[in-house]
């Protein structure tokens, strides 16, 4: 599978996963320059960065090995930039992660969140 599809149809899962753990999804894919978040949502009161990592073989490792510092700061400035945006202010915000491994069963695959990623 293309990697922009296979992204999509992953996000589209973590979507689905994040609404049953009680997640309000406000935002996909919100883009500026050097950063993308792939899921904005609100955990609670709380402002939620998700990042979303698809993996159909490990070819590239597990998805949680995507979570590099490097990948973490990027993240961090994109989330500040939105936080910025929209007045969020010093309220609580958070990054989560979220993976979506079908490598081993294509049909039902294993859903993996870890929050506050950056503690």
């Amino acid at each position: 599978m293309d990697n922009k599809p296979a992204g999509n149809y992953g996000e589209d899962r973590a979507c689905e996963y994040l609404k049953k753990q009680g997640y309000k999804i406000l935002e996909r894919n919100f883009r500026i320059r050097g950063g993308e978040i792939d899921i904005v949502g609100k955990d609670g009161e709380t402002l939620v960065f998700i990042e979303v990592k698809t993996r159909w073989s490990y070819e590239y490792g597990p998805p949680a090995e995507a979570m590099t510092p490097w990948k973490i700061k990027y993240l961090l400035k994109t989330a500040r930039f939105y936080i910025q945006k929209i007045g969020w202010g010093d309220k609580e915000y958070r990054l989560d992660f979220v993976g979506i491994d079908f490598a081993e069963d294509e049909n039902n695959p294993k859903i993996e969140l870890i929050k506050n990623i950056t503690s």
